[in-house]
């Protein structure tokens, strides 16, 4: 099992940055690929980011160009960031972490989430 946890959430202005971090304890090893989702309020939960462990990122759309998802540069990969610059208020949600160990993007760990919110 791999319990996740995110920090670096908070308020910031519109065209401002934020840099979110997912650390991974438990069952590291066995970490294929991580990647970021989001869901505000009254809406569903989205892709954000993924990568995986040998480092191939992909990006939702509406957040290509502008957020950037990285690992760290062990063997096992145990922590994940996200860049995110240029906010706009449609950004704001709750951001959450997950991790997959069986196949990739196949999640079966989350996090609790962390509040972004964009606002003037």
């Amino acid at each position: 099992q791999v319990q996740l946890m995110e920090s670096g959430g908070g308020l910031v202005q519109p065209e401002g940055t934020l840099r979110l971090s997912c650390v991974a304890s438990g069952r590291m090893f066995g970490i294929n690929a991580m990647g970021w989702y989001r869901q505000a309020p009254g809406k569903e939960r989205e892709l954000v980011a993924t990568i995986t462990s040998n480092g191939v990122a992909r990006y939702a759309d509406s957040v290509e160009g502008r957020f950037t998802i990285s690992r760290n540069n062990a063997k096992i990969m145990n922590m994940i960031y996200l860049q995110m610059n240029s906010l706009r208020p449609e950004d704001t949600a709750v951001y959450y972490c997950a991790a997959s160990t069986r196949r990739p993007y196949m999640w079966d760990s989350w996090g609790q989430g962390t509040q972004v919110t964009v606002s003037s």
